[in-house]
């Protein structure tokens, strides 16, 4: 893998403009390699090698071959296994045990949807006589994806994986803060036998190559994985050419513990939830209905990724908008019940943020509705003695011992929809 250069055509290709961003590793801040500003310029060098690849030699390559082939990257991902989740581990923050389980992920994937390319099927329609209806299923051509950086091995794999089973060509953006994991597994999708433009990375900022991406004419549909208000950019940029988008956004994922609930069970994985990946995932368990979490929190410890705590660092500086919840939180008389510990010896230059339990957050305040995107969980009030107020902002019912009512309280708090969180449908 080459430092700062892009990769278009199965080969490092520099990048029009000579500038480059540094890479900075969480848990000690330090700078530990370089990556390509990606330009507009750039994007359109990509594009072009993705629609020679779709109307030449991936196009024309049979779903049962390109399932053979997706297959082999499956391998070779295996292979590599501990290589990649290293390289990610430093790049995200994230301890190792969490990023070697985003490695296997990976694999899963494209095993899984190299299994897929070969079954995706049409139909006949039933009309009337004389007449034949059908649908047949098509790629869409070039596909843009547009990769966070909190799980770039994961999101890559559901995004890339299904496009390229399908037969599309894809242009990547991986997010500037963590993208090397993908461009090594760029070069073993080469490597596999994947023909020069079917994939393609460009790296750069979002503002720059992400926004020349999702404004592309050359794109014929984009997928997008980050904040509310990016997803709104990128769906508006996208529409000027009448392209489709996907969108996978943020959320305010509830956990719901009934009074008749195996606490001792329940406990670990209410606080795997919310501290996984430091809390910076969009289905993160940041919103709680239950008591009985101040000691799991404050054994919780933090620390560099190579460490394998329990919690790793944020992922940059620009992260740290964590500490304004908090803040928030402080000047509004929210208590705090516990918090971990970041370990003596972690780097100061790293960007560590303590698991942080607070207590009595009144449903309608921002910790309660908005996305932290951090290791805080803000949960609600409790919900032993549910008065008739409580059961309407959290979707409760009387009859709460009866499993329908469960699924009933579940539904009504689910995440799309619950305290005005906003993700995808």
């Amino acid at each position: 893998m080459e430092d700062a250069k892009h990769f278009i055509n199965n080969r490092w290709v520099a990048p029009s403009v000579n500038e480059t961003i540094p890479v900075v590793d969480p848990s000690d801040g330090q700078i530990f390699a370089m990556i390509a500003r990606g330009t507009a310029a750039d994007i359109d060098r990509a594009v072009a090698a993705a629609r020679t690849a779709f109307d030449g030699a991936w196009g024309q390559t049979s779903a049962a071959e390109r399932g053979r082939i997706l297959a082999r990257l499956s391998m070779l991902i295996a292979t590599c296994h501990e290589e990649i989740a290293q390289l990610e581990a430093r790049d995200t923050g994230k301890p190792l045990k969490q990023a070697r389980a985003d490695a296997t992920g990976i694999a899963r994937y494209f095993e899984f949807y190299a299994g897929a390319a070969d079954k995706l099927h049409g139909e006949t329609l039933p009309y009337q006589t004389g007449f034949t209806v059908l649908t047949i299923r098509e790629p869409h051509g070039v596909t843009g994806h547009i990769v966070p950086w909190n799980y770039p091995l994961q999101i890559f794999g559901r995004s890339v994986g299904a496009a390229l089973a399908t037969g599309n060509a894809c242009v990547v953006k991986p997010a500037e803060d963590a993208c090397l994991s993908l461009l090594r597994i760029a070069e073993l999708a080469a490597e596999a036998g994947l023909p020069e433009g079917a994939l393609n990375i460009v790296t750069g900022y979002g503002h720059e190559a992400g926004a020349a991406l999702a404004r592309h004419p050359g794109i014929d549909h984009i997928s997008f994985t980050g904040s509310p208000a990016t997803g709104a950019a990128v769906t508006k940029m996208a529409a000027d050419n009448h392209v489709p988008v996907t969108l996978e956004l943020g959320g305010k994922s509830p956990q719901i513990v009934f009074a008749d609930a195996d606490f001792d069970a329940a406990l670990p994985v209410l606080v795997a939830a919310i501290v996984q990946n430091a809390g910076q995932t969009c289905s993160a368990g940041s919103r709680v209905l239950i008591e009985r979490l101040s000691q799991a929190f404050s054994a919780l410890k933090v620390g560099p990724s190579a460490l394998d705590l329990d919690c790793g660092p944020l992922i940059s500086a620009k992260q740290r908008r964590v500490w304004d919840f908090l803040s928030d939180a402080q000047h509004d008389s929210i208590p705090m019940a516990e918090h971990g510990e970041v370990i003596s010896d972690a780097p100061e230059s790293g960007f560590y943020q303590a698991p942080t339990l607070l207590r009595d957050v009144p449903p309608t305040h921002r910790l309660a509705r908005e996305e932290v995107f951090g290791p805080v969980s803000p949960p609600c009030r409790s919900m032993t003695k549910p008065t008739a107020q409580t059961r309407q902002q959290h979707g409760l019912r009387p009859r709460r011992r009866h499993l329908n009512a469960r699924w009933r309280a579940a539904n009504a708090a689910c995440a799309s929809r619950a305290l005005g969180a906003g993700v995808h449908q």
